[in-house]
């Protein structure tokens, strides 16, 4: 035999259970220590590959929602041997220079356990928990879920909800712009014509 593997579970989720295990003993995971986001962040950190379908969808939600919101994106790679290193330099790299964004988001598309298995990282997740600046964790799909979900301030069950969550005041702001610069047209059209 080359590999022994618990029955019934694999090493990597067997390996998952048990840093889950200790980080929440550890209080890691507690509601009390995560940060709020910002509402109207200037300048947003992203976190993933710069080549990949998730900044592009990124990138198309925020201009849509909040066309004078700054992106700015940390190269990392996102799956494989160097995935938590990389995203943990990223980390580091943003809280190093605080002056640059508001709010990070840590964003992948969805994958395998395997795929995923860089975000089920102890370091990475220490080193999510020691930013200064609060992070939206969008690993994977919805049904994904990653020690780095667990950690992070908030988690977006997908990178496409991470965007339209950090521009959601934003947003909100704008449509009710547009409610009453319409309802301000319908008025004084009115008043013309009963005039």
């Amino acid at each position: 035999a080359e590999t022994l593997e618990p029955r019934g579970a694999g090493a990597l989720q067997l390996a998952f259970e048990q840093l889950k295990a200790r980080l929440l003993a550890e209080g890691l995971f507690d509601a009390d220590r995560k940060r709020p986001l910002p509402a109207f962040p200037h300048c947003v950190g992203i976190i993933t590959s710069p080549t990949g379908a998730v900044i592009r969808d990124i990138v198309n939600i925020a201009r849509r929602r909040h066309a004078r919101l700054n992106l700015l994106v940390y190269p990392a790679t996102m799956q494989g041997t160097t995935c938590c290193t990389t995203v943990a330099a990223g980390i580091r790299y943003f809280n190093e220079n605080p002056s640059l964004v508001d709010v990070i988001i840590l964003a992948r598309g969805g994958g395998s356990i395997e795929d995923l298995s860089g975000f089920n990282d102890e370091p990475l997740a220490r080193a999510i928990a020691a930013s200064a600046i609060p992070i939206v964790s969008a690993i994977g799909h919805e049904t994904d879920f990653t020690i780095a979900d667990f950690v992070a301030d908030l988690r977006a069950p997908t990178p496409s909800a991470a965007a339209e969550i950090v521009t959601a005041a934003q947003h909100r702001i704008d449509e009710r712009l547009q409610a009453l610069t319409a309802r301000v047209h319908r008025a004084s059209r009115f008043h013309l014509i009963s005039a």
